[in-house]
């Protein structure tokens, strides 16, 4: 390729990824018309760039475009596919199926023939191999996630995976095997693993280091990884792939000096068993995006450092951006993509004019010396992604890179060269897992004493540029010591200019938020110094609980109301013991959750920093209450504004506690979801509150909230929302507390809508 050529290439990728991502009716005529005028004016680089840009958003558009249509949701279809990726967790396999063909039940319903990729939940499935081909009866959803504020964005997780729609398989009619999957080196390396005498963790381990089967890390695995900032060590990255490729041309190339001692350095095949031995390694780990994208970075490199008609290293790193951007524009929306050409980019500039260094000193100073400036730019970046920082990462690195990359690795990978020789192989694997066990303890001891930090959001931009902007001060050749000196002590002072840690709350206010958790519910309530939970949120049968991601472990909640034992109300509970405080627990008498816990009866009353909290139903005597019925109650003033949260109760309930409450509620969470069996016309019309919120899972199958008691709510003026459609949702009670109504999800239709901003929610059913 033209030297010229790899920074335009890239321009244009990036163009089209931006292209493929804002587009607009008319785009692609405006591209055709672009292209004709760069022709017609003789610009054939030109031409070519908006070619290339055409051809990333076009992947892009036909991806999105292939997403599943909103009248497929939860109807029964039948696929036919291979399947990528299988995953087992106790009994449930998480499935990813490259889709060959789609047809819905009936004829009636819209064509699914451009869905190319789904994600699908299997409970007691089959012996499954990824590989196979599989025809599969399935209900699925467009891709979506919970919306809260620092949650997790599962709906673009599955966007960025090119994933265009989630569900889960029925049974009916039956699964069918239709081919057996091919030959896999990897499928038959894990096998051998799976042979081997190897404590759970070593395996684990190997496979992921050497293998790029990070699936077979379990979460105590990540969170021990992600606290201690060393993520980047166990997946198949650019290390282990140049690592691979470094070794092969050591071998290569020693062979070569043998062969033809004069003219070795002149031999061009060693530099092409180095890349072959990349693109084997890759491979073998899957091509997955991020082997895809350390492939086609140590190719690039390995271009570079030949010497041979090579592009500089900052040409050779456009190039890179670019081609792995061509070949997959999705990873675009990956931070990983970015953090490990940040950190090529960072490794060219801090060895940029320096002499190769010698002797072991000399290696060992250069290796300390790339740590220490890489150390606050990574970090930067990852605070900035991720919202996070791992205190030890710049000195836990320090060791973990180079027993990674010197021995670990090494030792893996000889493990596998000689698995003919089962000795050997055992030996090197044992000194393996010796290792990996060294270096667990080394990063559960670096986290014990220095845990994974979660800042204050509002923290979180300054930091990162303070810290970023300090890193890139050392980093940069030519800076003269003084002016290094006095840019890092004026970040220094950014700290103390930072925002108070979060919105103070004022003697009286109340902040309630109403959190996105699917089919289920969970309400935060904090005043100035009290916190407590109105349910927990459900419990999937997978065994997933939402509230597990909600917070950093570690929270103290004064209060925590279980409406009743419903999995959608209390399933979170599980969750919060293991990872919080609970300060007390109130249930409904009669409910057993297995926890001890006071209970929630009707007169009941506490007041926490100017806020009153009572208790209006249920009675102390609910034996004839079915578990609807038995739901606390809970009735909340702050100044003149009121919050009123009923949980399932039905509408003859209602009627027996409405004349403790005063008409005009400020905000009122609907009944069961926004059910028919609640929200009775009674409690409406007497309550007519300003706010109704119905706490509701996206696309899901109850109907909730009903068509009825929206149009009953509407009726009266309120204004409505809805988790499914808003995500999170937070307001403020209470004397000069903040106006308004925060949604996590904003909705552009809202804007301008019927009643200062509010336009009437409908049912989706």
């Amino acid at each position: 390729m033209p030297l010229g050529l790899a920074l335009p290439l890239a321009l244009a990728v990036l163009l089209g990824v931006l292209g493929g991502h804002l587009a607009a009716p008319g785009s692609a005529e405006l591209f055709a018309l672009a292209c004709l005028a760069a022709l017609a004016g003789r610009r054939p680089r030109l031409a070519l760039g908006l070619l290339v840009a055409a051809l990333v958003a076009g992947q892009l558009l036909t991806l999105r475009g292939g997403e599943l249509a909103p009248g497929l949701t939860r109807q029964d279809l039948r696929l036919e596919g291979r399947l990528v990726e299988v995953r087992r967790d106790a009994r449930l396999s998480r499935l990813i199926m490259a889709v060959d063909a789609c047809r819905a039940a009936t004829n009636e319903l819209p064509a699914c023939d451009d869905l190319t990729r789904v994600r699908l939940s299997f409970f007691e499935a089959p012996d499954l191999v990824a590989g196979e081909r599989w025809a599969l009866s399935v209900r699925l959803r467009p891709p979506s996630g919970f919306a809260n504020p620092g949650g997790f964005d599962f709906g673009a997780w599955l966007r960025r995976e090119g994933i265009q729609a989630s569900g889960y398989v029925r049974r009916d009619p039956p699964p069918v095997r239709l081919a057996e999957a091919g030959l896999s080196l990897g499928r038959l390396a894990l096998e051998h693993l799976d042979a081997q005498a190897l404590a759970p963790r070593q395996a684990r381990w190997l496979a992921a280091l050497t293998l790029g089967a990070s699936e077979r890390l379990e979460r105590a695995d990540w969170d021990l990884l992600n606290a201690s900032g060393t993520t980047h060590l166990v997946v198949i990255s650019g290390l282990h792939v140049g690592l691979v490729a470094t070794f092969a041309l050591w071998l290569a190339r020693g062979a070569a000096r043998l062969v033809a001692p004069g003219a070795w350095r002149l031999a061009v095949w060693p530099w092409w068993v180095a890349a072959a031995s990349a693109v084997g390694y890759a491979g073998l780990a899957g091509l997955e995006p991020p082997a895809l994208r350390a492939m086609i970075m140590t190719l690039v490199g390995l271009w570079v450092a030949s010497g041979r008609h090579a592009p500089g290293p900052w040409q050779g790193w456009w190039l890179a951006l670019g081609l792995v951007l061509v070949v997959d524009p999705l990873s675009a929306w990956r931070p990983g993509l970015w953090l490990s050409f940040s950190a090529v980019a960072l490794l060219i500039l801090i060895w940029q004019g320096r002499a190769r260094p010698r002797g072991l000193g000399g290696w060992l100073w250069a290796l300390v010396r790339t740590q220490l400036l890489l150390a606050p730019l990574m970090g930067a970046a990852v605070l900035l992604a991720f919202d996070r920082l791992a205190p030890t990462a710049p000195l836990i690195n320090l060791v973990a890179v180079p027993l990674v990359s010197t021995l670990l690795v090494p030792l893996g990978l000889l493990g596998w060269l000689t698995a003919w020789l089962p000795p050997l192989s055992a030996l090197c694997w044992r000194l393996f897992g010796w290792l990996v066990e060294a270096l667990a303890t080394l990063l559960e001891l670096a986290v014990a004493w220095r845990p994974l930090w979660e800042p204050e959001p509002a923290w979180v931009v300054p930091l990162g540029l303070a810290l970023g902007l300090g890193g890139l001060v050392w980093a940069l050749p030519g800076l003269a010591m003084r002016l290094r000196l006095a840019a890092t002590a004026a970040l220094l002072l950014v700290p103390l200019g930072l925002p108070a840690p979060s919105p103070v709350l004022a003697e009286g206010q109340l902040r309630v938020r109403v959190h996105d958790v699917g089919q289920g519910q969970l309400i935060e309530l904090r005043t100035a110094g009290y916190r407590a939970l109105y349910d927990t949120g459900p419990r999937f049968a997978s065994g997933f609980m939402p509230l597990a991601g909600l917070w950093p472990p570690g929270q103290r909640f004064d209060e925590v109301i279980v409406s009743h034992a419903d999995q959608d109300h209390a399933g979170g509970l599980p969750a919060l013991r293991d990872a919080h405080q609970v300060g007390r627990l109130l249930t409904p008498p009669g409910e057993a959750l297995g926890l001890p816990a006071r209970p929630c009866t009707a007169g009941h009353r506490w007041r926490r920093d100017g806020v009153s909290f009572r208790i209006l139903w249920p009675p102390s005597d609910t034996a004839e209450l079915s578990a609807n019925d038995r739901s606390c109650v809970l009735l909340v003033r702050a100044g003149d504004q009121r919050l009123l949260i009923t949980g399932d109760v039905g509408r003859g309930a209602e009627r027996r506690f409405l004349d403790e409450v005063a008409a005009g509620i400020t905000l009122l969470v609907a009944g069961h979801h926004g059910s028919a069996t609640s929200s009775g016309p009674a409690l409406v019309r007497r309550l007519a509150p300003r706010h109704v919120i119905f706490s509701a899972a996206r696309h899901n199958a109850f109907g909730h909230p009903t068509d009825r008691v929206v149009r009953r709510f509407r009726a009266v003026g309120s204004c409505l929302w809805s988790t499914a459609q808003d995500g999170a949702v937070t307001l403020w009670l209470g004397d000069d507390a903040p106006p308004g109504i925060l949604a996590e999800r904003p909705s552009a239709w809202r804007l301008g809508g019927v009643g200062g901003g509010c336009l009437a929610l409908e049912s989706p059913h």
